[in-house]
């Protein structure tokens, strides 16, 4: 079965360097709408980049994706009605996708373009320095309205208004927000720790550190 929702709008930025609270860094964070077709490549879309690879970019993190309807959540616990699309520094905003409901391994076809759903996001300094408030970090965290990357299987060209087809993994399917939950939440689910880590599409990174977390002699 294939659902299908759509993108609201497109973002892309190069990386600046920025100062915040004593530190000085560079961010690929702040990004800015575009309007007309977009070229999707294996590692970003054109215009965009990102400022540290080590932590961000890369094959399985190509492309930033955050559903619009977490805004009107935001807008009220940040008390900040002028948030924009983009603010979270995605280079997707859609409609219909959510965190419980996506999983690792998802197909999304937008446009000519094929992705592969990969991870969640998990905030860092550069979040705070955009909102100027490092508590957002904890908030964040605690909200569960991560967004997810994706990883770019066929390269293409998409646009804003492009509907969005979603082709699910086969099961067992370890969504979005259970990932997240394996971090966030005091109960652990051994099982799903199990899965994930011989989920084949879930990134390297992560099962690594569900290991280290997880101790080989608790998850076997």
């Amino acid at each position: 079965m294939t659902t299908t929702t759509s993108v609201v709008s497109i973002q892309v930025g190069r990386p600046r360097q920025v100062s915040w609270r004593r530190r000085s860094f560079r961010t690929g964070i702040l990004k800015t709408p575009v309007s007309g077709p977009v070229a999707v490549t294996r590692l970003n879309l054109a215009g965009d980049e990102q400022a540290d690879l080590s932590v961000h970019g890369g094959l399985d993190k190509a492309v930033y994706v955050y559903p619009s309807e977490h805004y009107e959540f935001w807008r009220a616990k940040l008390d900040r009605n002028d948030l924009a699309w983009g603010s979270f520094g995605e280079n997707l905003t859609t409609t219909g996708l959510d965190e419980r409901e996506i999983a690792v391994g998802d197909q999304l076809g937008i446009g000519s373009a094929l992705f592969e759903v990969r991870q969640p996001r998990t905030p860092c300094h550069k979040l705070a320095f955009k909102f100027d408030r490092p508590d957002i970090i904890k908030a964040f965290w605690k909200a569960g309205r991560s967004g997810f990357y994706l990883s770019v299987l066929d390269e293409g060209v998409i646009q804003a208004g492009d509907k969005i087809i979603v082709r699910p993994a086969a099961h067992p399917r370890i969504t979005i927000a259970q990932l997240l939950a394996l971090l966030r939440e005091a109960t652990v689910d051994l099982d799903l720790v199990r899965r994930a880590i011989e989920c084949e599409t879930l990134p390297e990174a992560w099962k690594v550190s569900l290991r280290e977390r997880f101790s080989e002699a608790t998850i076997h």
